[in-house]
């Protein structure tokens, strides 16, 4: 058990709260408007992967994204 917890402890996340992000290309996503993305919150992993809470300027609300499908601005 204390070697699961030490293993989670060591995943961190790529962007930090406030970069700006952009969605890759390599797996769009749909209705997603292009352009800049700023990281809100980390979210922990899910499947393996870790999440993001995003939001652009351009749509009035905020996405949830997997690390894999950002790059950094």
């Amino acid at each position: 058990m204390i070697k699961a917890i030490q293993q989670h402890a060591t995943i961190s996340h790529r962007f930090a709260i406030g970069a700006m992000v952009r969605l890759n290309r390599s797996d769009p996503i749909p209705n997603a408007v292009p352009g800049l993305y700023e990281v809100l919150g980390n979210l922990p992993e899910r499947d393996g992967e870790l999440q993001y809470r995003i939001k652009s300027l351009r749509e009035p609300y905020q996405r949830i994204i997997k690390e894999s499908e950002l790059d950094q601005a």
